[in-house]
């Protein structure tokens, strides 16, 4: 063990940041462990750090001999986590819930996590929360694959500019299908698929089987955290996916207007029937800071996630201001947690997935000593 651990520190030390010329091992790996071959450490990783430094660390301590399996708890800055509200504990199920069928064993077995992004309606930018989601967790190091379940609005190839077809593997029967990977994220989307503007004119059956293939077929390898953009609404593709997969949870995603955070309550209600947890909030579009004036305008209301959140006793994970860069690095293909990291809604971003993947941990723990 102790012959172990000298080689994993070593190979630690031949990671070098960079920005500041410093080995990872002296200036961002905490907390390291050893157990019956499994490797855990902390990694804080600054807003200026490449994401493949965390890759780096992680493919250096897989190389070492002995070493089966590596745990890394990416973390923030301290100042980029000040802010974030306090996680309430677990969720009980919901008085009158109906148990959902087991999710189907052995599905995916090189995926870690599951997160489901969803909204009660459209135009919240749910997509634009998925995208910047996936790309911030990347960031950090981890292995993202981003899954377009919107069937009818698959709008994630345009926020990834990707026109790009997936490749087809095996032999008849037998295909598997070969995801795209850009931004460093493994993506699969119905528009891959299409032809422009084509319409994906289905009714729920074939909502149900097109989910399922994408995620039987499709070769996606080992994940940390596979996202999941879901339709608005509470349709098929919702149920279809809690009955397919064992989710980590569920994020929603809402503008500060009563509109909309009343449709979220009942996306809420809906997955709570199903004995699936809601990681948490995302308040999107909170408030405009005029460019010229620095004047904040509430366009679309002040602090109704947030009161959402108190309210149905979740987590309230963030809020991210409405900024034309977002809409435009969603036009451009690519997102905002990449183009502009060091802005207003791209560190928001950044700390939402930070808090995302805190409450899982947290979610994962409790059920273990329960």
């Amino acid at each position: 063990m102790a012959d172990l651990a000298g080689v994993v520190r070593k190979a630690l030390e031949g990671v070098v940041n960079p920005s500041t010329g410093a080995s990872v091992l002296e200036s961002q790996v905490e907390d390291l462990r050893i157990q019956d071959g499994v490797v855990s450490f902390g990694f804080t990783l600054q807003p200026d750090d490449p994401g493949s430094l965390v890759r780096e660390a992680r493919a250096a301590v897989e190389s070492v001999a002995g070493v089966d399996k590596v745990k890394i708890d990416v973390r923030l800055p301290q100042s980029l986590q000040e802010g974030g509200a306090q996680q309430p504990p677990p969720r009980q199920p919901a008085p009158g819930s109906v148990p959902a069928p087991e999710p189907q064993e052995g599905l995916l077995p090189g995926v870690d996590h599951f997160i489901a992004v969803s909204s009660g309606k459209g135009g919240v930018g749910k997509s634009t929360v998925a995208a910047n989601l996936a790309v911030s967790l990347a960031r950090q190091g981890h292995r993202v694959g981003l899954l377009d379940a919107d069937i009818y609005g698959p709008n994630i190839p345009i926020m990834f500019g990707e026109k790009r077809r997936p490749q087809v593997t095996g032999s008849r029967g037998a295909e598997r299908i070969m995801p795209l990977e850009t931004h460093g994220v493994r993506l699969m989307s119905l528009g891959f698929l299409l032809e422009e503007e084509q319409p994906a004119i289905m009714r729920g059956p074939l909502v149900t089987g097109v989910l399922r293939q994408f995620l039987e077929q499709v070769e996606w390898g080992d994940l940390d955290y596979m996202v999941i953009d879901l339709p608005p609404g509470t349709g098929d593709a919702q149920l279809s996916l809690v009955q397919t997969i064992d989710l980590d949870g569920a994020v929603m995603v809402t503008t500060p207007q009563e509109v909309s955070t009343g449709d979220v309550r009942r996306a809420i209600r809906m997955f709570e029937r199903v004995n699936t947890d809601i990681l948490g909030i995302v308040e999107n579009m909170s408030g405009f800071v005029c460019p010229n004036c620095e004047e904040r305008h509430e366009i679309f209301g002040a602090g109704g996630g947030e009161a959402l959140a108190e309210a149905m006793e979740v987590p309230f994970l963030g809020a991210v201001p409405l900024d034309t860069a977002v809409r435009s690095a969603g036009d451009v293909g690519v997102p905002t947690a990449l183009s502009a990291p060091d802005s207003p809604a791209g560190r928001a971003f950044l700390a939402v997935a930070k808090r995302i993947v805190d409450q899982i941990a947290a979610t994962r723990e409790g059920a273990a000593r329960s």
